[in-house]
């Protein structure tokens, strides 16, 4: 037989002794095997290969073959009394026969066969993935072996708990030799949350739930959290109020296996009562609801002076080319849009966080194209705020700018329409077909510029309420209701995603969101036709006063016509006629021109109509009635 003992067959023994013999040998096999690992494990460097946890059960089996040894110091002692004859009485005394040998062995056989299994099992494991292997093999009805590996378990597991204990209780990772099934690796502050710490399926023991082992990972979390970013202490009180709060000792070997009820108790406490602490800070000691606000009025255009009034004094600066424009300036402009409107009124420390940012440009970009904000979100507001979402925030702050740029210009566009409207009258000198050119085109204007500005409006009401105010709205319930640093991670991540789907800003959406900025860089060329106009109308306004002057007047208008005849391309350079010549050719042209981009503003817009009907989200498809509530366009074009 291989690794293992039998009599030799030159003994000649009847074949039930020999039978028996072979049953009492594989005990000292056994034996042999558990006390084998012993050694090896006991012997084996570097001590990381064996680690606490093996160390405990190679102690537990140890004590286990003690109790061993106890026994067969009983056994040799009586083995030393002689055996009865047959002849005498044997019904009493002190004595060893292999009967009697295979009933002692009964109970040690089967510990040292469970031994000898565990020692298979585990020879390639070590720490909590250890302790889960011999768990399994604790589920068994026999009360014998229930009970054995109950103590056994006890004993292996102690370092895990007390692992588990400090971890929960003072945020230390005590795990020299990799054995515990959270895992800390070194990042930087404003990663710690995210990335500092993991749990590590391996290392699980199987009666430790996945969900009780998420508590532990996010109680130790938060503790570190607290220490390293949030520079607070007040976590040590949370924790004694905890252990107390669960009739749990803070000393260590205060649990153990078996115990799992205790453990639960112990870490719903802990994490109760320190992710309320951890909320407290983030929410009154780094205000960071003011700091959503703040992001929400200014990243996000939600403070309307302040908007209004930057977009004014930027203007100017903005419209020149990108290469040429300075962040020193256009920081101070900032710093003039802040104290001219209500937002002068908040906290500084807020404001100190508002920051100018230029963006990458190429070639022909315009100061527009690249200006934006940013908002400096310093520790521990960065673990929420991290580059890639504030690069989401700067990304809706875009697309907003853009927007509100657009409604900007169709506002400056009404500014010039509107006195033109009212001076009309000083245009009666015109010959009349001059005149009906001149009331077409102004009328052709302002009705293509009634249509943009229906959309744009329609629009912004929809992004500015129906997307962020009601996003601002659940995610102000969300911050209400979190209970933890992860809910309020996953609440401002479900608000940004909100943002993003309803503003056209989505992976789905992005046929649309083209068509929608053609659409904002069409209405801006026609900004800038209706300034053309408007300056043409001004001038010719001007020479036709001009031209009924010098009939009152002929010295004085004749001086005043040499002195325009200086101006190259000037209408009074020829006289009435060229002047109503030169006016009919420009309002054709503008005329001609007003005709083109409301065709391919009609065109685009039925395209971006189209699109919306078919888009997943619902919110999309109301803005839908927004925009047609009339049933304008689709009466207009059936197929949308």
């Amino acid at each position: 037989m291989v690794d293992g003992y039998c009599l030799s067959d030159l003994v000649k023994v009847p074949r039930a002794t020999r039978v028996m013999v072979r049953k009492l040998c594989e005990l000292g096999w056994l034996f042999r095997k558990v006390r084998g690992y012993i050694s090896e494990s006991m012997d084996r460097f570097p001590a990381e290969d064996v680690g606490t946890v093996g160390q405990a059960f190679c102690a537990a089996l140890q004590d286990e073959l003690l109790e061993y040894y106890k026994l067969l110091a009983v056994l040799e002692a009586q083995a030393m009394n002689p055996i009865p004859l047959v002849s005498e009485s044997a019904g009493s005394g002190n004595y060893l026969s292999l009967r009697r040998l295979s009933v002692w062995f009964a109970e040690p056989m089967v510990k040292m066969r469970l031994m000898a299994v565990l020692v298979d099992k585990c020879r390639v494991l070590r720490g909590g993935a250890m302790a889960g292997a011999i768990h399994l093999h604790a589920q068994h009805g026999d009360l014998l072996v229930h009970e054995f590996m109950k103590r056994l378990l006890r004993r292996v597991c102690s370092p895990l708990f007390e692992m588990v204990r400090s971890w929960v209780l003072e945020g230390e990772l005590e795990d020299i030799f990799a054995e515990f099934f959270v895992v800390g690796h070194p990042v930087k502050a404003e990663s710690l949350w995210r990335d500092g710490y993991r749990l590590h399926s391996g290392m699980l023991p199987s009666f430790i739930s996945q969900s009780l082992a998420q508590r532990i990972l996010r109680t130790g979390k938060s503790i570190n959290f607290l220490r390293v970013c949030c520079d607070d202490r007040g976590w040590a009180d949370a924790a004694t109020e905890a252990a107390t709060a669960a009739g749990t000792s803070t000393r260590r070997g205060s649990l153990g296996y078996g115990e799992t009820d205790a453990l639960e108790t112990l870490v719903i406490e802990a994490a109760k009562r320190i992710d309320k602490h951890l909320l407290d800070v983030i929410y009154k000691r780094y205000k960071f609801r003011e700091h959503c606000l703040a992001i929400k009025r200014y990243l996000l255009l939600g403070q309307g002076d302040f908007v209004q009034y930057l977009m004014d004094i930027v203007g100017p600066e903005l419209s020149e080319p990108a290469n040429t424009i300075s962040s020193f300036k256009l920081a101070g402009l900032l710093e003039s849009a802040i104290r001219s409107s209500n937002a002068q009124y908040d906290d500084p420390d807020i404001l100190d966080r508002l920051r100018v940012k230029l963006m990458p440009h190429g070639t022909g970009d315009r100061g527009w194209d690249v200006f934006s904000l940013e908002y400096d979100a310093r520790v521990p507001l960065d673990t929420l705020f991290t580059e890639s979402v504030m690069a989401r925030y700067l990304k809706i702050f875009n697309f907003l700018w853009k927007l509100r740029r657009v409604e900007h210009a169709l506002i400056g566009a009404w500014k010039a329409m509107k006195p033109n409207c009212i001076t009309s009258n000083s245009f009666t000198k015109l010959q009349h077909a001059v005149k009906l050119q001149l009331l077409s085109t102004l009328r052709r204007c302002q009705v293509l510029w009634d249509e943009m500005n229906h959309f744009v409006t329609n629009l912004q009401y929809y992004i500015m309420f129906e997307v962020l105010e009601v996003s601002w709205s659940n995610f102000s319930n969300e911050m209400e209701a979190a209970k933890d640093l992860d809910d309020l991670l996953a609440a401002h991540e479900k608000y940004l995603h909100s943002i993003f789907e309803k503003s056209l800003l989505g992976e789905r959406s992005q046929s649309l969101f083209k068509s929608l900025f053609v659409l904002f860089d069409l209405i801006l060329r026609f900004r800038s036709h209706a300034d053309r106009l408007y300056e043409g109308i001004r001038e010719l306004q001007a020479r036709t006063m001009e031209s009924s002057l010098s009939s009152r007047d002929k010295k004085k208008s004749s001086r005043q016509t040499n002195d325009m005849h200086t101006k190259p391309g000037s209408w009074l350079s020829d006289g009435r006629k060229a002047l109503t010549q030169r006016a009919g050719e420009f309002l054709r042209n503008m005329e001609q021109e007003l005709d083109a981009t409301a065709n391919e503003y009609t065109s685009l817009l039925e395209v971006f109509l189209a699109q919306l009907p078919v888009q997943q989200h619902v919110d999309l498809k109301f803005l839908l009635f927004r925009l047609d509530f009339t049933e304008f366009y689709t009466r207009l074009r059936p197929s949308v």
